[in-house]
């Protein structure tokens, strides 16, 4: 399973994550790193690693408590291996399934999970005839209610759940994560440019919270062809050897 054909990316000055076809990361993973911002003495989770790249950019510029990272798939399970061992990180690699989640963590134990789920439910959109893109793609195995339901069990009281998702799933999200007593806090929609729709969110849910939404300001990406001040900064630091 070593002998995978990809390449490495700099995640910043003292991170890198290899990287495959199959597993690799985009926008939207930095986009969640940076929202979700563990603090120091914060028990971190990332439920659906991929290759790794979440826990590796926490790991690198924010260092908090414990770092847990999940992956059921065994090419991305592998691809993470490598890029923890290789950059030295105390990362804890586990690979499971999310659903599992009595097994996997202890109760309320967690101060925030973050987590790219599925963008597309489970009986909607065309599936890729390869396997490890439609698990990562469609809600076959990790719906948002599973989601919720593994959230609600390993967060402490006032532990954040921070997802990233398609803006037609807005609705489903924040009914079901309410259902499971995880009441949205901060919401952010991204848009590439200013006369451009939304093509993702990013919310912040607290468990056993009061209601009582912060909406941020519209997180732009570009703008006048050029890549905008905040997204440099958020994006460029990863970027850097």
């Amino acid at each position: 399973m070593n002998n995978l054909t990809g390449n490495w990316e700099p995640l910043g000055k003292k991170a890198k994550v290899f990287v495959t076809r199959e597993h690799s990361f985009n926008t939207d993973t930095i986009l969640l790193a940076n929202f979700a911002a563990p603090r120091h003495k914060d028990n971190v989770a990332d439920f659906g690693t991929g290759c790794g790249t979440i826990p590796l950019i926490w790991a690198a510029r924010y260092e908090p408590k414990s770092i847990t990272a999940v992956e059921l798939q065994d090419r991305a399970y592998t691809q993470a291996k490598m890029s923890i061992d290789e950059c030295g990180f105390d990362i804890n690699l586990v690979q499971g399934d999310v659903n599992n989640y009595r097994e996997l963590f202890p109760h309320q134990d967690l101060d925030l999970i973050s987590c790219n789920p599925p963008y597309k439910a489970d009986g909607t959109g065309i599936k890729n005839d390869n396997k490890n893109m439609t698990i990562a793609r469609h809600e076959d195995n990790l719906s948002l209610e599973q989601l919720a339901a593994a959230a609600k069990f390993a967060l402490k009281f006032g532990g954040r759940l921070c997802i990233c998702q398609r803006p037609e799933r807005l609705s489903d999200a924040m009914n079901i994560f309410r259902e499971y007593q995880l009441e949205s806090k901060k919401l952010r929609l991204v848009q590439t440019r200013k006369d451009k729709a939304p093509f993702i969110f990013l919310l912040e849910c607290k468990r056993g919270a009061k209601p009582g939404l912060e909406i941020m300001p519209t997180l732009i990406l570009e703008e006048n062809g050029e890549t905008t001040p905040e997204m440099l900064e958020i994006y460029g630091d990863y970027k850097t050897n």
